[in-house]
């Protein structure tokens, strides 16, 4: 008997991962400097903790609804009409385990076997995954440095066909860093309407923009209600990963639909983590530019170091706390050159490939890691790759 035997083909035919071999390796080695988070290294602001202590201790241990708190989906709704101009209920959004199980939601609930989601690749190493574990087609679209790693609307509409269902997007986008701007997002918005196709639009990195960028949400233009779910994340924004909380706001049949499978698949986000949450948007902002400005700090930092060192280019990041390096001048697979600076530098990277096929010739470096952390990482990559050359 294998080991294969009684396990799903749709678990068997999942990509795989070499991170997760590089990321073993590098655990072994205490000498490492990781650049490879895809989390914030802060810790979640003290305000917030102590607010949840304060409501342990009162005893929110209980489930909460399904859908989320009313409180906590009011207060999203007013942020969303004031930071992103889209005019939502509270009806219309639901609260969940992160951003992530909101976008699976999301796919189970408008996508049926052989139905197509186009994903941008390189993008989020979860896209592909998630539509084909729901027996979904995923449908990549290259993202192209000559493009500025942008969605190129004509590509978009040539991949359409009638068993499309849904576009997803992602910006500021993981792991480019790079944005979409207004006059792509009005493209791809009429693409969408003349098609009648969902979008899916992640913006779990929108406060972390820099220079003269500004995030735009998609679900703010004209006409596009109807046709826009937006998911956003408290993980980022406020440094609370482990917390697991995010939303999705969108059309109201569709938000019951998740609310449904919700109640099967996770019942709802921890309560304690929702009241966290209320709190975090209720309180002062403060915490969220400071982050902000520190990692561009270190944005400033990457984007230096990488110009120094002889046969790297790289875009500069315009949002997120991730550059994407082109590697192609080494002559070494992704893989290879992620295994090399771990090997020779003792520095861990994300291979580009693990974002997509069309990754390949690039490496994913965080920025969410301590500035001289960053400064000592890249004295040991130019040391070595100087050796290379």
């Amino acid at each position: 008997m294998t080991i294969e035997r009684g396990i799903s083909e749709r678990f068997l035919e999942l990509p795989g991962s070499e991170f997760a071999r590089i990321m073993k390796t590098a655990e072994e080695d205490k000498k490492v400097i990781s650049l490879g988070p895809g989390e914030p290294d802060f810790t979640t602001p003290k305000h917030i903790i102590q607010f949840a202590k304060k409501k342990l201790d009162q005893g929110y241990t209980h489930y909460s609804p399904p859908q989320g708190r009313l409180d906590l989906r009011e207060a999203i709704a007013k942020k969303l009409k004031k930071d992103n101009k889209i005019d939502v209920s509270a009806d219309e959004i639901i609260v969940t385990c992160g951003s992530q199980e909101a976008l699976f939601l999301a796919t189970l609930a408008l996508v049926d076997p052989g139905e197509k989601i186009i994903v941008p690749n390189p993008g989020f190493l979860a896209y592909i995954p998630m539509v084909e574990s729901v027996t979904g087609t995923q449908v990549s679209i290259p993202l192209s440095e000559e493009d500025g790693f942008e969605l190129n609307p004509d590509k978009v509409e040539e991949l359409i066909d009638n068993r499309t269902q849904v576009l997803l997007i992602n910006t500021p986008g993981n792991p480019t860093g790079r944005m979409l701007k207004k006059k792509v997002l009005e493209e791809l918005a009429d693409i969408v309407t003349e098609h009648d196709l969902k979008i899916f639009s992640d913006e779990a990195y929108e406060k972390f923009v820099y220079d003269n960028n500004k995030h735009i949400s998609i679900g703010s233009l004209n006409g596009m209600k109807e046709h826009v779910i937006t998911f956003q994340s408290f993980s980022k924004t406020y440094a609370m990963p482990g917390w697991r909380v995010g939303y999705a706001a969108g059309p109201k049949e569709i938000i019951q639909c998740m609310t449904r499978l919700h109640l099967y698949c996770g019942l709802c986000s921890p309560t304690l983590s929702q009241l966290a949450a209320l709190e975090a948007l209720k309180k002062s902002q403060k915490c969220v530019r400071d982050m902000k400005k520190e990692y561009d700090r270190r944005r400033k930092l990457v984007i230096k170091r990488l110009k120094q060192i002889p046969g790297i280019t790289c875009l500069n990041p315009e949002g997120t706390f991730y550059a994407f390096p082109n590697i192609k001048s080494f002559g070494m697979s992704s893989v290879k050159f992620a295994d090399f600076l771990l090997k020779k530098a003792k520095v861990l990277v994300v291979p580009g490939t693990e974002f997509g096929k069309y990754g390949e010739g690039y490496i994913r470096l965080s920025y969410a890691t301590a500035y001289e952390k960053i400064e000592e990482a890249f004295n040991r990559i130019e040391n070595v790759i100087r050796k290379l050359k």
